[in-house]
């Protein structure tokens, strides 16, 4: 056979696989849309179910952080995401964890759309009708135009149906400045848990009528190169400088940096923390929030006070908001190990968090309180 037929028969064949692959994630499960069985065990919901978060999930249940039995999650996603799914439900089937599910969105929603009811309204209302508790996770960023600004330069937006679901999502569930006159789904259920996470904690802002810094370095530092930030202290940063400037030296990409904590809120009356307590945590953002959207306020910030690092709900006594990681998979595991810094010595997050008291009680707090709070949802 010549080389060029082969290579187009190749390319078609690629092309075949692709197509399969996009046609497998449209025929993935629809898990919320049976009956829920009399005497069903807790569930949570958790947007955007990637081969990254189930690992992080997989992590919190082996290492008895969300202690909650009989759990099953139920992955949410919109079947025009980027992201490949076929994977996410590929490594859940590899690994036998029988407790996470999939439900896939194929409503059609658009920017204009968002923030009023919509054709996956129903959804939203299945959502809060069927599970107990909601996890919104990281990722990159939402797309400008949707908090009515222009695109940052420096703004890197790939995956805009998973903005417009999950913000459209939080949009129903809490309210938001955009129609005053909209009703929050969780009117009828107000102690029902909802965690956000980095873009989560983002997207909470965002869905309620808030806005976002699209660049903390440039907009808030006033730096112009990474070099500048290096110079700033490991405290300004909410990346790693050091993963652009030494690219081949397999640095993390997170930062550990400390928290002003605000009180009283639900981080010192709830998980019992001072405000002279100043836990690390770990990030990976460049964006932060502006101004706050509709019902919530601002409970840990940077330690300068110029980046906010949690909000909770004024309303709804379960929603938080947390800029930082406290689900990722390597901060609780002491054999893990990386560099942040170029001639650093090999280190774990775990060993980061426990030499730095009380870092390692603060973040595993925080899984004691969703949990607790998902298992009295469970029973309401």
């Amino acid at each position: 056979m010549r080389a060029e037929t082969l290579l187009h028969r190749l390319k078609w064949l690629a092309l075949g696989l692709a197509l399969g692959l996009s046609l497998s994630a449209r025929n993935l499960e629809r898990f919320l849309d049976a009956p829920r069985p009399q005497g069903d065990g807790v569930r949570l919901v958790v947007f955007n179910p990637t081969v990254h978060n189930i690992r992080c999930l997989a992590a919190l249940r082996e290492k008895g952080l969300l202690e909650v039995p009989d759990l099953t999650i139920v992955g949410v996603f919109h079947d025009r995401q980027t992201e490949n799914f076929v994977a996410a439900k590929t490594y859940t089937t590899e690994r036998s964890y029988g407790w996470l599910k999939f439900h896939a969105v194929t409503a059609e929603l658009s920017e204009p759309v968002l923030f009023k009811r919509n054709a996956c309204t129903p959804e939203f209302e299945a959502i809060l009708a069927k599970a107990d508790g909601v996890i919104f996770f990281g990722g990159s960023d939402i797309p400008a135009s949707i908090f009515h600004q222009k695109t940052n330069l420096l703004s890197e937006v790939d995956d805009p149906y998973r903005n417009y679901l999950e913000l459209s999502a939080i949009f129903h569930f809490l309210g938001g400045s955009q129609d005053r006159s909209s009703k929050a789904l969780l009117a009828a259920r107000p102690s029902f848990p909802v965690l956000g996470i980095c873009l989560g904690f983002q997207s909470l802002n965002v869905g309620t009528g808030g806005t976002l810094i699209q660049d903390i370095r440039t907009e808030i530092y006033r730096k112009s190169s990474f070099e500048d930030m290096v110079a700033q202290g490991a405290e300004q940063w909410h990346n790693n400088p050091y993963k652009r400037l030494q690219p081949l030296d397999k640095l993390m990409s997170y930062n550990f940096h400390s928290l002003q904590l605000k009180g009283p809120s639900k981080l010192t009356k709830e998980l019992g923390f001072q405000a002279t307590d100043h836990p690390r945590v770990l990030s990976s953002h460049h964006q932060a929030l502006g101004k706050l959207g509709r019902g919530w306020v601002t409970i840990a910030t940077s330690r300068d006070g110029k980046v906010a690092e949690a909000i909770e709900h004024q309303q709804f006594p379960n929603v938080l908001g947390v800029q930082f990681h406290p689900e990722h998979y390597q901060l609780f595991d002491p054999e893990l190990r990386t560099r942040q810094k170029p001639g650093d010595t090999p280190t774990s997050y775990y060993e980061i968090l426990e030499g730095t008291p009380p870092s390692l009680a603060f973040n595993k707090a925080i899984w004691t309180w969703f949990g607790a709070r998902l298992r009295a949802s469970h029973g309401r």
